[in-house]
């Protein structure tokens, strides 16, 4: 709420007659699309769930409010200006302290039942795998997401006997490219992990473009050649034709972008909310 007051009181300053149409906001967490109330957040952000975070601001603001999660409105950035321009149906993946997910088909968000749907984090890869938060086991996010890609490294240095530091996700990154063996296999077995959900992904929604952003994106080219090398081993040849895998057009500017055009989008397409 202070960001907002801030940049409504910045707007003002510098251009008096601006007219701010209204706040769009991308958080995390599970939203209820159509209340705009957080229904589920982790324990990263404590007090947050129950908030009727739509309403507050509402109330405060006296302007339209759009509130959804920050994939979803990661994936309108990349409906309007990136890679998905064009595109009817595309994924988004987000990996970064978890996995996050966004589904668009026939050039609309899949929001589900209430607004949860996308926990792409959360599709198993290993049904033997470790337990996940969620309760289940093997769930992409415990071995794509950069949190877990450090906590893996240090677990096998530790294996090793060799120093931890404060290892964290970029060193990972330095280290594969550089071609240490046990960053490598951290990476190799984090790609494997992503291309066999992608593949699974593909199967399913048979999307013209997945779209990968958040931390994990930053570790660069080659993370997507092995990546998109990955893929097509793991995917029906007939399928592959049409999909390219991409960065996000912004990389974290993405969801920041996304979530005010949550106020074009919607207003485009007749929704009140």
């Amino acid at each position: 709420m202070e960001a907002v007051e801030k940049l409504l009181q910045k707007v003002v300053l510098e251009q008096p007659d601006f007219r701010v149409r209204g706040i769009g906001i991308g958080s995390a967490g599970q939203i209820e699309w159509a209340s705009g109330q957080i229904r589920f957040s982790s324990d990263l952000i404590p007090g947050y769930q129950g908030t009727q975070l739509k309403k507050i601001m509402q109330e405060r603001f006296h302007l339209p409010v759009h509130v959804d999660n920050d994939v979803n409105v990661l994936a309108l950035t990349e409906k309007r200006f990136g890679a998905g321009k064009g595109i009817d149906d595309f994924i988004c993946l987000a990996l970064g302290t978890g996995v996050g997910g966004a589904i668009v088909v026939n050039g609309r968000l899949v929001h589900g039942a209430w607004g949860a749907a996308g926990e792409l984090g959360h599709m198993s890869v290993n049904f033997q795998g470790p337990l996940c938060i969620c309760g289940g086991r093997g769930c992409l996010e415990q071995y794509a997401s950069g949190t877990s890609i450090a906590r893996r490294m240090k677990e096998k240095l530790v294996t090793e006997g060799l120093p931890v530091e404060d290892v964290d996700t970029r060193q990972v990154f330095t280290r594969w490219h550089a071609g240490e063996p046990l960053a490598s296999r951290i990476m190799e077995e984090t790609i494997a992990a992503l291309g066999t959900a992608i593949a699974s992904l593909i199967h399913t929604f048979n999307p013209g473009l997945i779209v990968i952003g958040g931390g994990v994106a930053e570790a660069g080219e080659l993370l997507f050649d092995r990546l998109r090398q990955e893929v097509r081993n793991r995917t029906m040849a007939s399928m592959l034709d049409a999909v390219r895998i991409e960065p996000a057009y912004k990389g974290n500017w993405s969801g920041m972008i996304g979530a005010a055009l949550q106020i074009w989008e919607y207003a485009d397409e007749g929704v009140q909310q």
